[in-house]
């Protein structure tokens, strides 16, 4: 009995065996039946190179299939899936797989609804025989600097013409007036306010260009508050004597940024001298300091025309201009806002504006707090 069950199992161990090895052949064989899907083949190394360039490439083969792509190039929206997005750059593509000629050309790339649209520059070349390689550069920085340069120069020489014409008209009338001493006093003063206006505006192109490139402050130093306020306040004090405006100044005293005195007392002397010069006379300007946990805020509040609530997001574009009237009649040249959005963004803070059109308005300028002097202060307390 023993050995009969002894043999069963051996027998039914081997067939349990033999079906495995069975099983295992038919599905190696149907493996081999089954059409393998060739790979996308892309040259030896090019993979390697897309994956390190900076700029955005496409591997494209003769069915206008993206064989490969880096990453750049989904970012700025050149390929979805396995097609090129835009039709001028298929269709350059499709040129220089017929003739084989290495093309270059300038694109705008639409983006998504609402989104911005991109201008690129486009090297397109045959790789190998079936393949071609397309090589894309963003320029949409570019253009848009250009473009500002363009506009910055036009202004410039606009602004500058106004106050240079009218200190000539104002020669030839004082020459024509010359037997008459009261009108040469009158045209001559008139000849100093349009001078102060051009050495302002001068001045003020000097800071902005100093400003431009919107770089962070390499080695930024201790700002006192204190006197930076009271420099600005001084600046404008014989002007708003003369038309009864109060300058009030109040906040936390002893207080510090981290920056650069020169820019800071730019931009808080800017911002007082707007307050002063857009408030009607016998009002009020009101400068004062708060301190926060990483910054500090300087708010400059005036009883002024205030700001239409369309043209807020723009008082801060070069020589924009709400009222060129009264711009003319208070000698201002539309810089002294983007000076101040300049040094905030030189010094990593910001500039905020409240307004209520005929009741005034509030500019609050944000910049980084010094830790250092505040860890002094609470230590001798």
């Amino acid at each position: 009995m023993t050995t009969t069950q002894a043999v069963l199992l051996v027998l039914l161990g081997a067939a349990l065996v033999g079906g495995v090895v069975y099983a295992w052949h038919v599905s190696e064989q149907q493996q081999r039946q089954i059409p393998r899907i060739d790979e996308p083949v892309v040259p030896a190394g090019v993979a390697t190179v897309l994956s390190v360039l900076r700029s955005s490439a496409v591997v494209v083969n003769d069915e206008d299939v993206v064989l490969k792509a880096s990453a750049p190039a989904y970012a700025l929206g050149l390929v979805r899936g396995n097609e090129i997005v835009d039709a001028d750059l298929a269709e350059v593509v499709r040129q220089v797989r017929r003739d084989g000629q290495i093309r270059e050309t300038e694109l705008v790339i639409a983006r998504s609804p609402g989104g911005q649209a991109r201008h690129v520059t486009a090297r397109v070349a045959p790789l190998g025989t079936r393949q071609v390689l397309v090589l894309v550069e963003d320029r949409t920085r570019e253009r848009r600097v250009e473009a500002i340069r363009r506009d910055f120069v036009a202004n410039v020489s606009h602004e500058l013409k106004t106050p240079v014409g009218a200190i000539r008209l104002l020669a030839e009338a004082v020459q024509d007036a010359s037997e008459d001493p009261e009108a040469v006093e009158r045209f001559a003063g008139r000849m100093i306010t349009e001078s102060d206006r051009l050495s302002r505006l001068v001045q003020q192109i000097i800071e902005l260009s100093r400003l431009q490139g919107d770089n962070p402050l390499d080695e930024p130093s201790p700002v006192p508050l204190d006197s930076v306020v009271a420099t600005a306040v001084d600046a404008t004090a014989i002007d708003a004597q003369h038309r009864g405006i109060s300058v009030v100044t109040s906040g936390d005293p002893g207080l510090e940024v981290l920056g650069n005195q020169e820019q800071v007392t730019v931009a808080i002397g800017n911002l007082v001298a707007n307050a002063v010069a857009y408030s009607p006379d016998r009002s009020s300007v009101l400068v004062a300091t708060r301190a926060h946990e990483q910054s500090v805020e300087i708010s400059v509040t005036d009883q002024g025309i205030g700001i239409p609530a369309g043209e807020i997001d723009r008082i801060f574009e070069r020589f924009y201009r709400i009222d060129p009237a009264r711009h003319r009649s208070t000698g201002g040249t539309g810089l002294g806002l983007s000076i101040v959005k300049h040094v905030a963004a030189t010094h990593g803070g910001d500039i905020r504006v409240w307004s209520v059109e005929g009741q005034g308005s509030t500019f609050t300028l944000t910049l980084p707090r010094n830790h250092a002097v505040r860890t002094n202060q609470e230590a001798r307390t």
